[in-house]
């Protein structure tokens, strides 16, 4: 344990909180014992019960007496539900780690430490290389990672078992370790010892690979950092700007924007969704696909937004005088106006079905353009106007009473429409608002 002693030593200050996420099994006794007997630093036990096994509340009661021995701050979270009442990984984590983080700020702590070690690091690296991912994921669990360190990274189980009974310190075995259904489980017992046989030390060379990735990610972001604002902004991938760049940082771009959206949400992009993503960014038409976890990823023109998968309701109103939708649209009824774009339109009551509505777009809805011959469809008119998909679920139609389609407005105008010199009694104005 010198080495890990030796790296604490080189990152804490005295003045330093410390939370170490305590399981109460071998690894996190280990931590809290070396913490404790080494450093002055104050120590705070942070302790979950899953509330997945019944030997659990007993298990924390047991770590709780430890900790008043010992002189160290004890902090308890039992988890009483999960979503749909049924334990997941991601979730359990998801849980864990806000918990930890309430208590850092609750202390002011400097440091989450957790009880990773050399043989998990090397189940992480292996599982990801098997399943797949990225340059950052291939790399594992990283020692220090903002407040996050894991001071067992250069030490493996055995030595920690080792340090355990040579200081007499008692732990709880999960059982669940032991258990094959788990693809980590199977790795720890049938994969690392092959590799331990031909190399008793072969832990620090896959920590020296985390390492080395780690630093080529890292460098690859400050890159990444210096693209981006031209690149991506709002939600929204600029995709004639993305298209100027290499194809590799054209797909660590994609990468930043999923890591950002997975700080608030779920979800898990594999490689076959990044694909998906790729070839939508070079394909010449405007449409969606679905990511999983409720997110989808649309090309309109020239963006690329990935986002949840909002389900758009339509609308009828009637119309009056005024007429403001969602702050984004605003129709009006004005007594003058000269202008003579499509924002305004003049109407003789005697050629249209009184009253008016606002709806959005239905099946087959077409319109006959003014200064056009014939009809044409309204998806046609968006099309041409470069309206977002999306938009266009939305955007507002004026109607008369028989559905005849008067306006679009802001985009085109239907042969109702008079010109100012010619008789007409309704002037309809269009304002495009800002939707908050």
């Amino acid at each position: 344990m010198k080495e890990v002693i030796s790296f604490l030593k080189d990152l804490l200050n005295e003045e330093d909180v410390v939370i170490v996420a305590t399981s109460g099994g071998p690894d996190s006794m280990c931590l809290l014992h070396l913490l404790k007997n080494n450093f002055k630093n104050k120590i705070i036990c942070a302790h979950v019960n899953h509330g997945l096994r019944k030997e659990s509340l007993k298990e924390a009661k047991s770590l709780k007496k430890y900790c008043q021995i010992n002189n160290i701050i004890f902090e308890y979270m039992k988890i009483d539900n999960y979503t749909n009442n049924k334990f997941s990984e991601s979730e359990g984590r998801s849980k864990r780690y806000q918990f930890f983080n309430k208590l850092l700020k609750k202390y002011h702590a400097k440091y989450i430490m957790t009880a990773h070690h050399g043989n998990d690091l090397e189940e992480t690296i292996l599982m990801r290389l098997v399943r797949g991912s990225n340059l950052k994921g291939y790399a594992g669990i990283l020692r220090v990672n903002n407040h996050l360190v894991r001071p067992l990274l250069s030490v493996t189980k055995e030595e920690i078992l080792k340090y355990n009974k040579s200081n007499n310190l008692e732990y709880f075995i999960d059982s669940s370790n032991e258990c094959e259904n788990y693809t980590r489980n199977r790795f720890r017992k049938n994969i690392i010892p092959l590799l331990e046989k031909e190399d008793k030390n072969v832990h620090k060379k896959f920590l020296k690979f985390s390492e080395e990735l780690n630093k080529y990610n890292n460098y690859i972001n400050k890159i990444i950092n210096l693209k981006i604002d031209n690149i991506y902004n709002d939600g929204i991938i600029n995709i004639n700007n993305l298209l100027k760049e290499d194809e590799f940082i054209q797909e660590k771009i994609i990468e930043y924007v999923i890591e950002n959206i997975q700080k608030e949400y779920i979800l898990d992009i594999n490689d076959k969704n990044k694909k998906d993503l790729m070839d939508l960014i070079y394909s010449s038409k405007n449409k969606q696909i679905d990511l999983g976890n409720g997110f989808i990823g649309r090309k309109s023109y020239n963006n690329l937004i990935i986002e949840k998968n909002s389900t758009i309701e339509g609308y009828d109103y009637l119309f009056k005088d005024y007429l403001n939708i969602n702050n984004k649209y605003i129709i009006e009824k004005v007594n003058k106006s000269n202008d003579i774009s499509n924002n305004i339109i003049r109407l003789n009551s005697n050629d249209i079905s009184l009253p008016l509505h606002v709806r959005t777009i239905c099946k087959n809805d077409k319109m006959e353009i003014k200064n056009m011959n014939g009809s044409k469809k309204i998806k046609d008119i968006f099309k041409n106007a470069k309206i977002d998909i999306k938009e266009r679920e939305i955007y507002p139609i004026v109607v008369d009473s028989k559905n005849t389609i008067i306006w679009l407005p802001g985009i085109k105008k239907s042969i109702f429409d008079k010109e100012i010199s010619k008789k007409y009694d309704i002037i309809l104005k269009y304002t495009e608002g800002k939707n908050e």
